[in-house]
């Protein structure tokens, strides 16, 4: 089958959806599918060997420029070429800017509009390379907010569009009014240009069928899935301390200051000592100030010693964390739709400690790998710490539960066979 696969970069930051395009690409790839992973807006940054197309199109650079500039709608190709370039693109990308959503409103209802918004030169390009390319069987994007290609596609090539539902919910929630109302107008208008949706969870294909108006059975549910290579899952302590930690985007909306306070209620129980809180993850410029106040709070708990960031780590980096922990947490503070990290930690054989929202309870049902807290609530957080800390032998039984159940629904391969099941159907 030949699969044409539009992927959003996002700069220089480790994006869960960029790292699902990219594995579920490569396993298309190894099961002898005739694959292009195309990016947009800026090249793709992965921990695994990337396999996207070298060509980036709706360069972030001219986005921007045309956006705000008529001049920058008119120039032609020759010129544009020049901040299409992937050395542009990547030294933008090392910039690291932040994407706040709050901020993006005009531009994201501009990019919704399709070929009427100031992009439109940027969809004429897409589709002039299409035209001279071997047609694909299915096309599919990344996120509804690529939605408005899906009509121009199917007209251009005839062939069916799927669209992947994986966490673009966040993004339009925070947008700021009337932009947010816009955005999902323009995303409903286009729901009839997509011939079949793929969510990452079950939970998410229900709340995206009513946040976009989806039919229910429009949606098909692919669950996530995640490459092993490397992944020892021998459920072994590495080490007679009790470590607590965190691997995941440093962010509020990942739930780390909620770690840290559960950590500091946890602590103050007469029978723990020798403990620690780890972190690791991509840190934006927004997300120093917030680690720094975490810091400050812990270090005002008589804390900072048992507390260490290790920075953004490299795939080899992941998993060396991952081997010395006793129980991990992304104790996420919205709905979070995929869960990869939480899916790597028990594939590195650790137990999990979640909140009972979004796609963790269904995660947990599947693979037995951990247990349940109650959402926002440090208290409850860290009581659910403290039950394994007290119970090592049950911790140690649910990262071997965890390991085998991972690895019987969560595979990379399991989830690439399923996605071809409905793009088969569509053809």
């Amino acid at each position: 089958m030949k699969i044409l696969y539009l992927t959003a970069g996002a700069a220089g930051m480790y994006c869960g959806s960029c790292l699902r395009d990219n594995a579920l690409a490569a396993e298309l790839m190894r099961q002898g599918h005739d694959v292009i992973l195309l990016p947009l807006y800026t090249p793709t940054l992965t921990d695994e060997a990337n396999v996207s197309h070298s060509q980036v199109f709706f360069g972030g650079i001219s986005v921007y420029l045309e956006q705000h500039s008529r001049l920058f709608r008119k120039t032609p190709a020759w010129m544009d070429r020049l901040w299409d370039s992937g050395f542009a693109l990547r030294l933008a990308a090392q910039r690291s800017i932040a994407i706040d959503p709050g901020q993006l409103g005009e531009m994201t209802i501009s990019m919704l509009k399709g070929e009427t918004g100031y992009q439109r030169k940027e969809v004429a390009k897409l589709l002039d390379w299409m035209r001279q390319q071997d047609t694909p069987d299915v096309v599919t994007l990344q996120n509804s907010m690529l939605i408005a290609l899906a009509g121009p596609i199917r007209k251009t090539l005839n062939r069916p569009v799927v669209c992947t539902l994986q966490g673009e919910d966040l993004f339009l929630n925070n947008l700021h009014e009337p932009y947010r109302s816009q955005a999902l107008a323009l995303i409903r208008e286009n729901i009839a240009h997509v011939d079949a949706f793929i969510s990452v969870s079950e939970f998410y294909a229900d709340a995206m069928s009513e946040m976009l108006s989806i039919p229910r059975a429009k949606i098909h549910v692919v669950p996530l899935g995640i490459s092993f290579d490397g992944f020892a899952a021998n459920g072994q302590r590495q080490t007679e301390q009790f470590i607590v930690g965190y691997f995941g985007r440093i962010a509020p909306e990942k739930g780390l200051h909620l770690l840290a306070e559960a950590y500091k209620l946890f602590r103050e129980r007469s029978d723990v000592n020798n403990t620690r809180l780890e972190a690791a993850g991509w840190i934006g410029p927004e997300g120093r100030a917030y680690l720094k106040k975490i810091e400050e709070q812990l270090k005002a708990w008589g804390l900072a010693d048992e507390f260490h960031y290790h920075g953004t780590l490299s795939r080899q980096g992941k998993l060396d964390f991952l081997r010395r922990l006793t129980v991990f947490s992304m104790p996420a503070t919205y709905a979070e739709p995929k869960g990869m990290t939480l899916l790597e930690a028990m594939a590195a054989g650790v137990p999990v400690i979640q909140p009972r929202h979004g796609s963790f309870p269904e995660i947990i049902e599947r693979t037995s790998g951990g247990i349940l807290v109650e959402p926002n609530d440090a208290g409850s957080l860290a009581a659910g710490i403290h039950s394994l800390y007290q119970n090592i032998e049950l911790a140690a039984d649910l990262g071997r539960r965890g390991a085998a159940g991972v690895r019987r629904h969560y595979g990379v391969t399991g989830e690439a066979e399923r996605a071809v099941e409905v793009f088969s159907r569509l053809i």
